[in-house]
């Protein structure tokens, strides 16, 4: 068995608490950014309604679902993972070693979503890095970005 070199996380901080939704260890880039475009759509899909459980195959894998109470970050995680620029921009970030990120906000309550990818390895911390403080209203660049509104 190899070890891992990637991992993925996605937080909630909200009130200068941070909630930890999920994460995954894989072996490759592809599967990290495949990983958080799923979470991604499946956080903004929740958006208004409750959604089914995951099956039990996928529930370790997928995270906890939360509750937005504006559009703006749904609409901004839903952009994120449809946009094939910033995903390749995310996977050339991936590739020289940086870590990818993409933070949403809603702004109604202060909360903040952030969706990581890094790669581990020897010489790599496994911690998950810490969302930026004051996300950037630019969407372009995946390391730190944000969807917020202007």
């Amino acid at each position: 068995m190899r070890d891992l070199d990637y991992v993925a996380a996605v937080t909630a901080t909200a009130g200068g608490r941070v909630l930890s939704l999920g994460g995954i260890a894989v072996p490759n880039r592809r599967l990290v950014l495949r990983w958080l475009r799923r979470q991604a759509l499946r956080l903004a899909d929740g958006h208004g309604r409750d959604l089914p459980p995951a099956p039990l195959w996928l529930r370790a894998r997928d995270v906890r679902q939360i509750t937005f109470h504006g559009s703006d970050a749904p609409e901004g995680l839903r952009a994120w993972a449809g946009d094939a620029d910033r995903q390749d921009e995310a996977m050339r970030a991936l590739a020289s070693g940086r870590p990818a990120l993409l933070t949403v906000v809603d702004p109604a309550i202060g909360l903040h979503v952030t969706l990581a990818g890094w790669p581990v390895g020897p010489a790599r911390p496994l911690a998950t890095p810490v969302p930026p403080e004051e996300p950037s209203s630019q969407g372009g660049d995946l390391t730190p970005c944000s969807s917020a509104p202007p």
